[in-house]
């Protein structure tokens, strides 16, 4: 008995101790320093959204507090009442910087509320096609095929040609745009996994469609979807900044980063550069920090791509 408590008392203890899924997924994201870097600035843009009206120096669309008199100040200037504009001013004498604040607020909004909601419906379509398979996965395919052969560029333009201007209109063809990415890339794998013996035990346990759909299927078809969910709100934040600059996005009430981008573009050929190049540093920093942390993302949740 003393010789199997010595044994035990000589064993490292950090041995014993069991690495979870979520330990093992945090060592592998942080061995890549870019994608630590890209995720803690990411982290730092949503605080900046989220929190625009009460760290920005000025609200940039309050009429009282902005005058046309400080227009298209240079960056580092002082207006007449002293205030600094560190970013300069564009030219209607609203401050770049509180202006990249807030339009960081409606990017990433539109951004996350189209991919979240596009993905829920993408989500079930595609669920619903591996699982029934037959004539109503044919039919759903084909819908699909149809959708993603048109530029969604185009089909965005020609929805806000009907709908209009607006958060929930632009919302609403991004949408419509995305669907039809995560309706393929979930039927994709819940083909994979709809053969497999946990779904037969649901089946012959009699479980309803709807709980082997969403209970035992989805989950499993959750780190494809993640990653994709991450390079398609990218894209929802750079195609609304398009469609934005065209004048089709959303109205000057509600301004993107796009639609600062856009605001400036009229004063390139006169050297106010710094109109359009600062909302447009801030859009690419944040696109191509969301798209690093989801080439990180893809890398851990895909078997085939780890090293």
């Amino acid at each position: 008995m003393s010789e199997i408590q010595q044994t035990t008392r000589d064993v490292n203890p950090d041995i014993l101790l069991v690495e979870t899924p979520f330990q093992r997924f945090m060592a592998d994201f942080l061995e890549d320093r870019v994608a630590v870097v890209s995720l803690g600035v990411l982290i730092g843009i949503i605080f900046i959204a989220l929190f625009a009206p009460l760290i920005s120096p000025m609200d940039p669309y309050d009429l009282a507090k902005v005058t046309i008199l400080n227009g298209k100040l240079p960056p580092g200037s002082q207006s007449m009442d002293g205030v600094t504009y560190w970013l300069g001013t564009d030219g209607a004498g609203r401050g770049l910087l509180s202006s990249i604040f807030y339009g960081l607020r409606i990017s990433l909004g539109v951004g996350v509320a189209s991919a979240v909601v596009a993905l829920c419906i993408g989500a079930s379509i595609g669920l619903v096609a591996a699982y029934y398979g037959g004539r109503t996965d044919t039919i759903i395919m084909r819908i699909v095929d149809i959708q993603l052969s048109f530029p969604a560029i185009l089909v965005a333009l020609v929805l806000l040609a009907v709908l209009g201007k607006g958060i929930d209109k632009i919302i609403i063809a991004l949408v419509i745009v995305q669907w039809a990415y995560y309706a393929r890339t979930v039927r994709a794998s819940a083909l994979v996994e709809r053969n497999k013996e946990y779904v037969e035990a649901a089946t012959c346990l009699a479980l309803g469609d709807r709980r082997i759909l969403f209970r035992h299927l989805l989950p499993n078809c959750m780190p494809p979807l993640i990653v994709v969910g991450t390079v398609q709100t990218a894209h929802a934040i750079s195609l609304e900044a398009t469609l934005s600059f065209l004048g089709v996005g959303l109205p000057i009430t509600e301004p993107s980063l796009g639609l600062l981008i856009a605001n400036g573009f009229e004063y390139m050929l006169s050297e106010k550069y710094w109109i359009s190049f600062f909302p447009g540093v801030a859009l690419l920093i944040t696109i191509v920090s969301i798209n690093l942390v989801g080439d990180q993302l893809r890398d851990i949740l895909n078997p085939r791509l780890q090293k």
